[in-house]
C-alpha cells in the first residue's frame, strides 16, 4: 500500500479560490497593508536630505533638482524595475519575501552543484536585517506624523510620544483581527492619503512649474559629478524614498502579484512623484521650508486634518512591516529556522494571511522600546538605512541566482541587472555605513540577534534529531520484535505522530516498554509541509502498512501545503473516508493522541557552542505546544518518551 493516493479530502482542507488578478477588492485592501511603509516617506524623507550631516546638502536649485531626480529614479530602478517588474515573479507557489525567495533558489539548485545551504544562509541574513528594519518602520513613521503637531499647533508638542505610544498600541492589539480585516479598514484612509499627496504636490508645482525638469536623469549625474562627496552623504537619506519595498514583496502572499502592481502603478508611484516635486517647488520658493516642507506645503487650514491623515497612513505603514513579519517568521519555521510558532489563519481564502501572536508581541515590545529611547523621528532616521539596504542588496543576489536557472537569464542580462540593481544597492549601503556609530548598530544588533537564533535553532535541530534517532531505533525491527513477544493488545485507537516511518515513536516504546500492552489500532502519522501554499487532494495522503497486513499498525503520511491548516484529527477522518485506513476497528470518535517529547538535555558533547546549547535548550522550552500545532483534542493527547541529548 506504500504510496498510495488519498482521491478525495485534503489534508489541510481546499486550496483557497483564486481570482486575485481581478479583484477590485484585492487592490484596495493591498492599498491599506502593502503601500504604507513606501507611502509615508513624503513625511520626512526630503527634510532628511536637507538635514543630514549638518546640512551638507543646500537648498539651491541645483541641489534640488539633483536631489529629487536621485529621489525619483531610485524609487524607478529599486521599486518599479527590480520589485514590483522583476522580482515578484520570482514567487514561491504565490509567497513573496526573502524567505520564498530563497527556498526558490535553494530547489532551483538542490541538484547542482552549487551547495543549496548557501542559499538558505543568505536567505536567513536577509530575513534578519528585515527584522532590524521592522523594528524602527512603526516607530519612525508613526512619530513622523504625530510630530506635525509641532508644526500645526506648537503648544501640543509634549504630547507626541505619548499619543504616538497609544497608537501603536491600538494598532499592534489589532493585529488579531486578521490581515485582511485591517486592510479593508486602512484600503480607503490610503487611497485619500495618496490622493492627498497628489493634490498638495500639484499645489506646489503650481508655484514653480519647472520642477517637473528634476525628473531627468541629467540632473543627478550632473549633481554626483559636481558635487561627490555631497550626493554621496545625501545617498544616505535618499534611501528613505524606497523602504518598504522589501515589504512589498513580503506582502504578496497576503494579495497575489497583479492586485499589488495595479495599485503601484496607477496610484501611488504618480502621487509620490508629485508630491516629491511640490515639496521640492516648495524649497526652491522659500529654502527655509527645507526644515519641514511636507507639512509647510499645505495651507495652515489643512495641517491639523493631515495630521490626522498622516497619522493614519503612518499606522498602515506600520502594517506593511507586520505582516511582513508574519509571512517571513511562518516561513522561516516551516524550513526549520525557527521554533514551532502559534500561527492563527485569519482568512478563510487567502492562505497567506495569518496572525502570530508572539511575532506580534515581540515586534511590539522592540517597537515601544525603541520610540521611547529615539523619542523624535530626526533621532530615528540617524538608525534607518543599514538594514535597508542590506536586505535589498540580499534579494538582489539572490534574484541573480534564481533568474539564472528559473528564467534562464543570458549572462550579459545578468550583469545588467547587477549593475542596474545592486549597483544602486550597494551606493545606498555606502552612503549609510557611517549611520553605524550614531545609530544604525540599532538594526545591525538586532539582525545579528535573529540571525543567532535561526542558525542556532537550525544547528540545534539536526543535532538533537540525529541523537533521537539512535535512541528511536528501527520502527520494522520493533515491530518484528513486538510480534515475536506476543505483547497483549488492548481495544481502542493509538495515533502516534511521528516525522517519519525509518523509526520508532519514543512515545510507542515507552508504551510497551512500562504498560506492556498495545492498542489493537495503531496509526504512525507524519505530517510535512511542502514548499507550496496548498496540497490537491491526491498528493495529500501517503499510506504504509509496515510489512504486516494484519497486525493493525500503519503508517500514514500527510503533506500539507504551507498555507494549509496543519490538523492531524482532520486528516484521518479524511483518510480513513476515502478508505486508505485499514477496514479494521479504526475509532477515531475516540482515538487516544500520544506525543513523543522529553527533556533535553545539555552535555559537554562537541557539536556547537555551550551557550549555543543553552539557548537551543530556552527556544524548545518555549515553542508552541506540539498538540495545539497538530490540532489533538486535549483530553485525549497523552505526552510520553525520554530525554535527548544536545
Amino acid at each position: 500500500m506504500a504510496g498510495t493516493p488519498g482521491p478525495d479530502a485534503a489534508a489541510g482542507g481546499a486550496p483557497p479560490e483564486h481570482g486575485r488578478a481581478g479583484g477590485r477588492g484585492l487592490v484596495l485592501a493591498a492599498l491599506g497593508v502593502v503601500f504604507g511603509d513606501i507611502g509615508t516617506s513624503p513625511l520626512y524623507a526630503l527634510h532628511t536630505v536637507f538635514s543630514i550631516d549638518n546640512g551638507a546638502v543646500r537648498p539651491t536649485p541645483a541641489d534640488v533638482y539633483g536631489v529629487i531626480s536621485l529621489m525619483f529614479w531610485s524609487i524607478t530602478i529599486i521599486v518599479s524595475l527590480k520589485y514590483v517588474s522583476v522580482v515578484m515573479r520570482a514567487d514561491n507557489g504565490g509567497e513573496g519575501g526573502v524567505m520564498a525567495l530563497a527556498a526558490l533558489a535553494q530547489r532551483l539548485y538542490s541538484r547542482r552543484a552549487t551547495r543549496p545551504g548557501l542559499l538558505l544562509v543568505l536567505g536567513i541574513v536577509g530575513v534578519s536585517l528585515f527584522y532590524g528594519d521592522s523594528v524602527i518602520t512603526p516607530a519612525i513613521s508613526v512619530l513622523s506624523a504625530v510630530e506635525g503637531l509641532e508644526v500645526a499647533a506648537p503648544s501640543l508638542g509634549n504630547v507626541v510620544v505619548p499619543v504616538a505610544a497609544v497608537i501603536l498600541t491600538c494598532l499592534f492589539a489589532a493585529q488579531r483581527f486578521g490581515t485582511g480585516k485591517v486592510g479593508k479598514l486602512f484600503g480607503p484612509i490610503t487611497v485619500l492619503w495618496f490622493a492627498a499627496l497628489a493634490a498638495a504636490g500639484l499645489h506646489g508645482m503650481l508655484k514653480h512649474p519647472g520642477v517637473v525638469r528634476a525628473l531627468s536623469p541629467s540632473y543627478a549625474v550632473l549633481f554626483a559629478a559636481a558635487h561627490p562627496y555631497i550626493s554621496f552623504v545625501a545617498m544616505g537619506a535618499v534611501v528613505l524614498v524606497i523602504t518598504g519595498a522589501e515589504a512589498l514583496y513580503a506582502d504578496m502572499g497576503h494579495f497575489g502579484r497583479a492586485p499589488i502592481r495595479r495599485a503601484w502603478f496607477f496610484l501611488v508611484f504618480p502621487a509620490l512623484t508629485l508630491n516629491y516635486l511640490g515639496q521640492a517647488a516648495l524649497i526652491l520658493e522659500e529654502p527655509g521650508a527645507a526644515e519641514n516642507p511636507f507639512f509647510l506645503l499645505l495651507p495652515s487650514w489643512s495641517r491639523l486634518p493631515m495630521v490626522v491623515l498622516a497619522t493614519a497612513a503612518t499606522v498602515i505603514a506600520s502594517q506593511a512591516v507586520i505582516s511582513g513579519a508574519f509571512s517571513l517568521s511562518r516561513q522561516a519555521m516551516q524550513l526549520g529556522l525557527l521554533p514551532p510558532l502559534t500561527v492563527r489563519q485569519t482568512s478563510e481564502r487567502e492562505g497567506g494571511q495569518v496572525y502570530l501572536p508572539g511575532v506580534n508581541a515581540a515586534l511590539f515590545a522592540g517597537v515601544l522600546v525603541i520610540m521611547l529611547g529615539f523619542r523624535s523621528s530626526e533621532r530615528l532616521a540617524t538608525a534607518y538605512g543599514v538594514s535597508v539596504t542590506g536586505a535589498l542588496i540580499v534579494d538582489t543576489l539572490l534574484l541573480l541566482v534564481v533568474a539564472r536557472v528559473l528564467w534562464q537569464w543570458q549572462p550579459w542580462k545578468l550583469a545588467l541587472a547587477a549593475v542596474a540593481f545592486g549597483g544602486v544597492e550597494a551606493v545606498f549601503l555606502a552612503a549609510n555605513l557611517s549611520k553605524v556609530a550614531h545609530g544604525g548598530w540599532l538594526p545591525l544588533i538586532i539582525a545579528a540577534l535573529v540571525f543567532t537564533v535561526m542558525t542556532t535553532w537550525r544547528s540545534g535541530r539536526a543535532i538533537v534529531t540525529g541523537n533521537r534517532k539512535q535512541k528511536e531505533g528501527s520502527l520494522r525491527e520493533f515491530i518484528d520484535e513486538i510480534r515475536e513477544r506476543g505483547v497483549p493488545r488492548v481495544p481502542g485507537t493509538a495515533v502516534f505522530p511521528h516525522p517519519g516511518k525509518d523509526t520508532t515513536p519514543l512515545a510507542l516504546r515507552a508504551n510497551v516498554e512500562h504498560n506492556h500492552v498495545l492498542h489493537e489500532t495503531v496509526v504512525i502519522v507524519s505530517a510535512s509541509t511542502l514548499n507550496v501554499p496548498h496540497v490537491s487532494p491526491a498528493e495529500a495522503f501517503s499510506v504504509d502498512d509496515l510489512g504486516y497486513g494484519d497486525d493493525g499498525i500503519q503508517y500514514l503520511s500527510v503533506s500539507f501545503g504551507f498555507s494549509d491548516r496543519v490538523s492531524i484529527p482532520q486528516a484521518l477522518h479524511s483518510a480513513h473516508a476515502a478508505g486508505l485506513l485499514d477496514e479494521g476497528p479504526v475509532d477515531l470518535a475516540h482515538a487516544s493522541y500520544f506525543l513523543s517529547r522529553g527533556a533535553i538535555r545539555r552535555t559537554p558533547a562537541p557539536g556547537i557552542a555551550r551557550w549555543r546549547k543553552a539557548l537551543f535548550v530556552a527556544l524548545a522550552h518555549n515553542a508552541a505546544d506540539p498538540a495545539a500545532y497538530f490540532d489533538l483534542p486535549a483530553d485525549r493527547t497523552v505526552t510520553m518518551g525520554s530525554a535527548v541529548d544536545i
